[in-house]
């Protein structure tokens, strides 16, 4: 299949067999999710999933990282990637029975459950795919940064969210109820959260971006800063 390619929007290059395609998602993010999470648990030859993949920019990257990569979405239109596909609907009950429960080491889903109707029958399926030890990583917009709670302050509208947002931002990801309802609702554990960019902001015009840095003290909270949640996830072990 010909097909037309761009380069990552965050500029960055990879092996040479893999080929970048464009991507919506904030500048730089499939990067730090490669370098700074993905590369620490990729095992090359391990199968990987990657659950809305859009046109297949994540997929190429782990696939680069010699993983045996397998990529889904609900449908194939603006899929590009060489790199076997699988037409599933991600907010059906039960999609995980039609990708191969138990069979993958690391399941991708970034900048995909607030695109859900049901972001706690999301994770439960991501986690059924896992084979023992494997891991998922998932990212979201930071709804509780500081840009987001003035928004709310100000507007009663949340951030990333809202009518001016994209449309089909339905789910937002909240820290305390992610990890006091979701996770073990879901039969998962947090191994780890990141946030992108670590002490900044993309999202905030930058003559506010100083403002939000004076504030940050005198605000309680650990996701005061970034505009977008890493969770490095696994299954909860019996007992916890």
């Amino acid at each position: 299949m010909k097909t037309t390619l761009t380069r990552q929007r965050d500029g960055t290059d990879t092996a040479p067999e893999a080929v970048i395609l464009g991507t919506t998602t904030i500048d730089g993010l499939h990067r730090f999710v490669i370098d700074r999470v993905i590369s620490r648990f990729a095992q090359p030859g391990e199968r990987a999933i990657d659950l809305g993949a859009g046109s297949g920019a994540l997929a190429t990257r782990l696939k680069a990282l010699g993983l045996d990569v397998m990529a889904s979405d609900k449908n194939s239109a603006g899929f590009k990637a060489a790199i076997p596909f699988s037409p599933i609907d991600l907010d059906e009950r039960d999609f995980s029975a039609q990708l191969g429960e138990g069979t993958f080491s690391l399941v991708t889903a970034v900048e995909v459950i607030e695109h859900v109707e049901a972001p706690i029958g999301l994770l439960r399926n991501a986690c059924r795919l896992l084979k023992p030890g494997g891991v998922i990583v998932i990212t979201t917009p930071n709804v509780d940064n500081i840009p987001a709670r003035i928004k709310f302050l100000l507007k009663e509208k949340v951030r990333l969210m809202d009518d001016v947002s994209e449309p089909t931002h339905i789910s937002p990801i909240f820290w305390e109820l992610f990890n006091r309802q979701f996770l073990p609702r879901a039969g998962l554990e947090l191994v780890e959260h990141h946030l992108f960019p670590p002490r900044g902001y993309t999202n905030t015009r930058p003559r506010y971006i100083w403002a939000m840095r004076c504030l940050a003290p005198f605000l309680s909270g650990r996701c005061k800063y970034g505009d977008v949640h890493v969770f490095v996830l696994r299954p909860r072990k019996e007992g916890t």
